[in-house]
């Protein structure tokens, strides 16, 4: 029997859950299919944990600050009420029971189990009940996220290596790590678990850590690992992997092989687009990502929202465009998805952030560039802080419309500051605007003013 329904969402992380929620108050029937845990990675395994990991290991970090400028401290590292805080407060024990409960108490129908596209409107979900399909009058919206990618190195198949997911269920630290990868993620854990009293290790293929950020920012992350005593191999290749049973042993090159006794990759994510029946809907069967317009649409009666559209794998962009997707849905006016502001931090003590274009993408673009920057421990703030300091702030301005179209901004609350420096470019407030502020003393956004000041004194060629 084919059920009938005003919407099916495909995927219940966060993206799914909020336009779901977003559709019942709008007066609509919903179906939601999740063939994992609602909440999705957000939630059980990536963002909310690895911040409670961020938040412990940094109070380690501070504490160890106290014999720089305020006497004499020591502390002994344990990862069990993390580990507990996850399992209790976050995920939950990894049952979303209550979450079911929840879904189906505000109106919303619950389905566990893999879904696929037969044809426009049209839904099969195979789960642990049998078949069933839906007929959705109004909308089928794809919400389905990313999974960990993993690289196709010699020996790593069969290799008992974690993942992300791994390591939020965490109990005990090993003794030693190597992390693979060296984006926000692999940054990420490298820094927490050597906090906990691990050796770490971390190989990054590109030259530099973060290689599609700013070369400022790599440097502050580069600095950041030195100083916790992680092993920083960028610019190096892994040609195999092996495991005794005991350790993995890592072949790279000429160099001497690495072990350790776990292995985390964080080599990106995969969007979860394979086996969904595009081609039933006349999109590319073969595509990584789901191409929509400023609506979100990506078809009659189609909809995707989240990680797969491409547009970045953020929380934020995934709720924005649900909300978006919505009121696109209920018929409501909504002005469409404009991505030039996107916040992007990695929550590394220092925290490093950035929105909008680098430098390198507003050159390839043909603007006429100007960048000013300042340093977080030159400003009075980063001075009287002192220890865990390090940072800075890069403008980078578009010298004919006199706006901000980038952004970088690393430091003790780096992410923090970046609110500012998102609102002015997603507003574009004229630089002479954001000259003319007054800018709280002594605060760490204060830098701004610092980075503007430099970018004048580049502008006008004085030495």
């Amino acid at each position: 029997m084919i059920e009938q329904v005003d919407v099916v969402i495909i995927g219940l992380g966060v993206a799914g859950e909020e336009l779901a929620a977003r559709l019942r108050r709008g007066g609509l029937s919903v179906v939601g299919v999740e063939q994992r845990l609602i909440g999705g990675e957000c939630k059980n395994w990536a963002c909310i944990p690895t911040k409670m990991m961020v938040r412990s290991a940094n109070l380690l970090a501070e504490a160890a600050r106290v014999n720089v400028m305020a006497g004499r401290a020591s502390v002994t590292a344990d990862w069990s009420p993390t580990a507990q805080r996850i399992r209790d407060e976050a995920a939950q024990h990894w049952d979303d029971s209550g979450s079911v409960t929840h879904f189906e108490a505000e109106g919303g129908r619950f389905v566990r189990g893999r879904a696929r596209l037969t044809g426009p409107g049209r839904v099969i979900v195979e789960g642990p009940a049998g078949q069933r399909e839906f007929a959705a009058a109004r909308a089928v919206v794809l919400a389905t996220g990313t999974e960990p990618a993993i690289p196709d190195v010699d020996g790593l198949a069969g290799t008992p290596y974690w993942t992300n997911r791994d390591v939020a269920r965490l109990t005990e630290v090993p003794r030693s790590v190597i992390v693979l990868g060296g984006g926000p993620i692999g940054l990420e854990l490298a820094q927490i678990l050597r906090r906990f009293g691990a050796a770490v290790s971390l190989i990054e293929q590109a030259d530099r850590l973060l290689a599609a950020e700013e070369a400022e920012l790599s440097a502050v992350a580069a600095r950041a690992l030195a100083a916790d005593l992680v092993d920083v191999r960028a610019g190096a290749t892994v040609h195999r992997v092996s495991h005794d049973g005991e350790e993995f042993r890592l072949t790279m090159g000429d160099d001497s092989p690495l072990t350790a006794q776990r292995l985390v990759i964080a080599t990106g994510r995969k969007n979860n687009v394979d086996g969904l029946g595009l081609d039933t809907v006349g999109l590319p069967p073969g595509s990584s990502t789901v191409d929509t317009d400023g609506y979100l649409r990506a078809g009659p009666g189609l909809w995707a929202i989240g990680d797969i559209t491409g547009r970045g794998q953020f929380t934020h962009v995934a709720t924005y465009q649900a909300r978006i997707a919505a009121a696109d849905i209920l018929g409501h006016d909504v002005a469409p998805a404009d991505y030039r502001a996107v916040p992007r931090i990695v929550f590394t003590d220092p925290e490093l952030g950035a929105v909008g274009l680098t430098e390198a993408q507003a050159r390839e673009q043909g603007i006429r560039v100007q960048t000013g920057s300042a340093s977080i421990p030159e400003s009075a703030r980063g001075w009287m802080h002192r220890a865990g300091n390090d940072g800075l702030v890069k403008l980078i301005a578009d010298a004919d419309r006199d706006v901000l179209v980038g952004a970088v901004s690393a430091g003790p609350v780096g992410g923090e500051v970046l609110g500012l420096l998102t609102l002015a470019v997603r507003a574009q407030v004229p630089l002479s605007l954001l000259r003319d502020m007054i800018y709280g003393y002594p605060t760490f956004h204060r830098a701004v003013e610092d980075a503007l000041g430099d970018l004048d004194v580049r502008a006008a060629g004085t030495p």
